[in-house]
């Protein structure tokens, strides 16, 4: 079994590229993979590998100015969920494009609270992932914004704002990072009364029990398993390797999925060409697995 660890530190960082080498050769040497972003905001990232190098690499980034309580979640996969190792330089650890103060982020709710909060009648739940996220699963009674990237959200709440007016609000996002600048988001903007789930919802599937859970669906994550479900077990959803969304079993029995090279989502999104392009690689992939070899993929980390 491999460690799967979803980390994040807001964090004044003065030379985020100075760090960013160390910590990759650091990762690298442990057998670690995923994505890592760094910047002068801090740190975030989703990372796997042996329980010795997760170790290695966490303690690494604690030493950081500012990241002695850095955050994070930890689950498990039988595979390896990344193709390789990747620690980037960022404006922003996770992109909103709209300046916030992070210090000023609501009201943490623990998951053994957060239903009793949620099912409050003057309570609003805002879903502040991303369409394909919230697609493949949600609380139940969420608002879904609806947006393709969640540089979106600061539009969509101005857009909204007045259909809130009077109500508490509680927010949730994957790990925790999305919430923190959107609550202190919403509090820039006047609104007194805002809360997020503390440790996002993957702390809420390792915690709550599947009978007292409001979560229906599956939780995307940002790594090989695509989503996983309670008690973070590895989820149903496969990825579209043309278009990158999230598939569940409806969308795989559609007339017009192709493995590796479309899905219902994506079938009027590219060329011919691009299409040969798809089928080429699939088709490199299966030779890869064949012959019991890892065939590189892409890496990404978000929440």
């Amino acid at each position: 079994m491999f460690v799967v660890a979803a980390f994040y530190a807001f964090a004044p960082l003065r030379d985020p590229d100075a760090l960013r080498a160390p910590l990759r050769d650091l990762a690298a040497c442990h057998g670690v993979r995923g994505s890592i972003l760094v910047a002068s905001e801090g740190v975030n990232g989703t990372i796997a590998g042996p329980r010795a190098g997760i170790e290695a690499t966490l303690a690494h980034i604690r030493d950081w100015p500012g990241c002695a309580d850095l955050d994070w979640k930890e689950s498990a996969a039988a595979e390896m969920p990344f193709g390789r190792l990747k620690v980037r330089l960022k404006r922003e650890i996770v992109t909103m494009g709209v300046p916030v103060d992070p210090d000023m982020a609501g009201h943490y709710v623990d998951p053994s609270e957060w239903n009793a909060l949620i099912a409050a009648p003057d309570v609003a739940v805002i879903d502040t992932r991303n369409a394909y996220e919230v697609a493949m699963g949600s609380f139940e009674g969420a608002v879904d914004p609806g947006t393709a990237a969640f540089g979106d959200f600061p539009a969509w709440w101005r857009a909204n704002r007045d259909r809130y007016a009077g109500k508490r609000i509680a927010m949730f996002c994957t790990g925790g990072i999305r919430c923190e600048k959107a609550t202190a988001y919403l509090r820039s903007e006047g609104v007194e009364d805002v809360s997020h789930l503390k440790g996002g919802i993957l702390k809420y599937l390792e915690e709550v029990p599947e009978r007292e859970s409001r979560w229906r669906g599956e939780c995307f994550v940002f790594d090989g398993r695509v989503t996983v479900g309670h008690g973070l077990a590895p989820g149903t959803a496969t990825i579209c390797h043309a278009c990158r969304r999230p598939l569940g079993p409806e969308d795989r029995a559609h007339p017009l999925f192709e493995e590796g090279a479309r899905c219902a989502h994506c079938a009027e999104e590219y060329t011919e060409a691009q299409r040969a392009r798809f089928r080429e690689r699939h088709r490199q992939v299966e030779l890869a697995r064949a012959r019991g070899k890892d065939h590189l993929g892409p890496a990404a980390a978000e929440d």
